[in-house]
């Protein structure tokens, strides 16, 4: 290539658009933190039953999120995954809850811990707690590391939260932007240029 094609390449070159940049709101050892204590207070509130409670993770936003806190329980678990979707692509719910993925195993008469990233709306947990709910478990209870409580469309009982945040939108430890940010090792808030 001749040195002026070169540089007519290089000067046609698309320009990358300008990407969002994260802010971090909660470190890794924040986290880690947060979620050990968090587990001591379940298995404290769970104790020992003759069977394991199951943890159900809401995909894919407590990905990280429900490994981390079985493992700070101090009790034998079960997991299970359900997968819903209100976001499509962009930082605003549809409100249209859909499940695209349902448990494998059956709840009735267990008690069931259901692990989300972040509760804003309340409207896809809402959703979740009432399917859950007609499979007559022994007792459904929500964790989720953040709580978004100023966002709350429905009312929905969170009864163990890492974090009460504002209306940030939030990204890393499982939860992303569409479909990016998702293994940042924290949280950060998405701020768009």
């Amino acid at each position: 290539m001749r040195v002026a094609q070169y540089c007519r390449a290089v000067i046609q070159t698309p320009t990358v658009p300008t990407q969002p940049a994260v802010r971090v709101l909660f470190s890794a050892e924040q986290i880690a933190t947060r979620v050990r204590e968090m587990g001591l207070t379940i298995a404290r509130d769970l104790g020992p039953r003759t069977r394991a409670p199951i943890f159900v993770g809401v995909l894919k936003g407590a990905c990280l999120f429900i490994g981390d806190l079985a493992r700070a329980t101090p009790l034998d678990v079960e997991f299970d995954f359900a997968t819903l979707s209100s976001y499509g692509s962009g930082t605003t719910s549809s409100g249209n809850v859909r499940l695209e993925s349902d448990l494998r195993n059956d709840i009735a008469g267990r008690d069931v811990l259901v692990c989300e990233g972040v509760v804003d709306s309340g409207q896809s947990l809402a959703f979740l707690i009432d399917l859950l709910g007609k499979r007559k478990p022994a007792s459904i209870r929500i964790a989720a590391l953040l709580d978004k409580v100023p966002c709350r469309k429905v009312e929905v009982p969170v009864d163990y939260a890492g974090w009460r945040i504002g209306d940030e939108f939030v990204v890393g430890y499982g939860m992303d932007y569409d479909e990016r940010y998702r293994s940042l090792p924290y949280v950060g808030i998405l701020e768009t240029p």
